[in-house]
């Protein structure tokens, strides 16, 4: 069945980096756009950054823009999210999002919590 793991959040004190991943099986992990999104309580989910199937083609909000860079490995089916320079803001929990051409190509994983504080 499909699986998006993700993996690397914690706490990290402001200015400082982490590094996210997302491992991905039950599906044709090299055809999918992937994604990054993050939600506050009390807030919708927002896109954080996207990478096109190949890798070829990054967006990102701009509020995050210049501090994350978003990578994958289609050897490993594996989504990465760089972080640095972290802010309080930054903090969310963080999801991984696999996008197909159908609208029912649209996967999930659980999340993984990022806590920026001192």
């Amino acid at each position: 069945q499909v699986q998006l793991v993700e993996s690397g959040g914690g706490l990290v004190q402001p200015g400082g980096s982490l590094r996210l991943s997302c491992a991905a099986s039950g599906f044709t992990y090299s055809t999918y756009t992937m994604n990054w999104y993050r939600q506050t309580p009390g807030k919708e989910r927002e896109l954080v950054a996207s990478i096109s199937s190949v890798g070829g083609t990054t967006a990102y909000k701009d509020s995050v823009n210049g501090r994350f860079t978003i990578s994958r490995d289609n050897v490993k089916n594996t989504l990465y999210l760089q972080m640095m320079s972290l802010k309080p803001d930054d903090t969310a929990i963080y999801y991984c999002n696999a996008r197909g051409w159908r609208n029912d190509m649209n996967y999930w994983g659980k999340g993984t919590l990022v806590t920026v504080s001192s």
